[in-house]
């Protein structure tokens, strides 16, 4: 993580890599706390990546990576129900709200970055 932020600092990523590589470390992070501490999942997924992005984010962080984290938690909020992930409608409702933030909203079209967003919801949401 301090080489993010530090690559994050000197402008040597693009703020779609900094979100991406932000998603693959908070579910790392998840993964791990989940293995040493019970807790709910859901707290646990929430102030994950956004206290990551907390620790990184510096005075020239684009506003728009931190309105992407703050989003993907409303994403969740508005449209999942327990058991989501086990269901096509479930599945499908999430994926079309992702896709609205980044793909309408934000233009951000890498497959990438959506398969990292989604994975990180589903796996903790």
């Amino acid at each position: 993580m301090i080489k993010l932020k530090e690559k994050h600092e000197q402008g040597l990523i693009t703020s779609t890599e900094f979100l991406k590589k932000l998603l693959a470390i908070a579910r790392e992070l998840v993964q791990a706390e989940k293995q040493i501490e019970p807790v709910d999942e859901q707290a646990r997924a929430k102030t994950a990546l956004k206290e990551l992005f907390a620790e990184v984010k510096n005075k020239n962080t684009p506003i728009v990576v931190e309105r992407i984290v703050n989003e993907i938690d409303e994403i969740v909020r508005k449209v999942r129900f327990e058991g989501w992930q086990a269901t096509t409608a479930g599945q499908r409702d999430v994926k079309q709200e992702l896709r609205k933030v980044l793909y309408v909203k934000y233009q951000l079209k890498e497959q990438d970055l959506f398969d990292k967003a989604y994975s990180y919801i589903e796996q903790y949401y």
